[in-house]
């Protein structure tokens, strides 16, 4: 994650926005429908732990389109555009993007629909019933797409061990937060089996299944000395790919 999405501790970047509505406009929720919908329509189901007839759905999106996916649009967003807009926005946003970048729809056939439900908002959506669609993404809902792999594995590091974390060069989506890169933690738990990302993310190291790990740091050490709660500990779940020996 980079400086925007894991601000780790930065200073002066109030008002904190106390609202728990999960969705606080009524097309927030359409957004993430549409996000839904795509992820139980991706060809990565395929090789999801639960077994999926993505082959054989009767749909015209044929992608990729994973967490992963949603949040490499936000990434690479401007810092101070990603400040700028609400949550659901940036969504919009990289899903808008992405369908562009895949020849879904161009930016000129996208501007006009989007000229036209601004003047005529309660213009009919266009509909076309799919059942095995709507079966689908009720399965996906139900079961999900982990990438999970129960195996006897040899992990790398075991309990206790004292570890540093890797500082890969950058690339355009990371599961690494910026703040522990360089740090030294201790193993706190082995999580058993292997964990698959289904996106590769290159020099960065993750996309193959492979070890996770929860490393405990102490505050101080990411920090420092400056005041704050005492014995605490701050616990990460992190890919083996980003974890060396100290």
């Amino acid at each position: 994650m980079k400086l925007q999405h894991h601000i780790g501790g930065i200073e002066n970047l109030g008002p904190i926005n106390l609202d728990t509505r999960v969705f606080a406009e009524a097309w927030e929720r359409r957004i993430f429908g549409i996000h839904t919908s795509m992820m139980a329509q991706s060809a990565h189901l395929a090789h999801a732990k639960t077994a999926y007839p993505i082959r054989d759905l009767e749909t015209t999106f044929h992608s990729d389109w994973t967490w992963a996916s949603l949040r490499t649009g936000a990434e690479g967003m401007q810092p101070f555009d990603y400040f700028k807009y609400r949550y659901y926005e940036k969504w919009l946003g990289g899903i808008a993007q992405f369908f562009i970048d895949a020849g879904y729809i161009t930016e000129q056939e996208l501007s006009e629909k989007t000229t036209l439900y601004r003047h005529q908002p309660d213009a009919a959506l266009p509909e076309r019933e799919n059942v095995a669609i709507d079966d689908q993404i009720s399965t996906y809902l139900r079961h999900g797409d982990s990438g999970h792999h129960i195996t006897e594995h040899a992990a790398r590091f075991k309990l206790g061990d004292s570890v540093r974390i890797a500082d890969p060069d950058a690339v355009e989506h990371t599961r690494l937060p910026g703040y522990l890169r360089n740090k030294h933690g201790v193993v706190d738990f082995v999580y058993p089996g292997l964990f698959s990302y289904f996106v590769s993310t290159g020099v960065d190291g993750i996309g193959a299944p492979m070890t996770v790990y929860r490393i405990a740091f102490n505050p101080e050490d990411i920090w420092g000395k400056e005041p704050r709660e005492t014995n605490t500990l701050l616990y990460a779940d992190l890919y083996e790919a980003y974890v060396t020996q100290a």
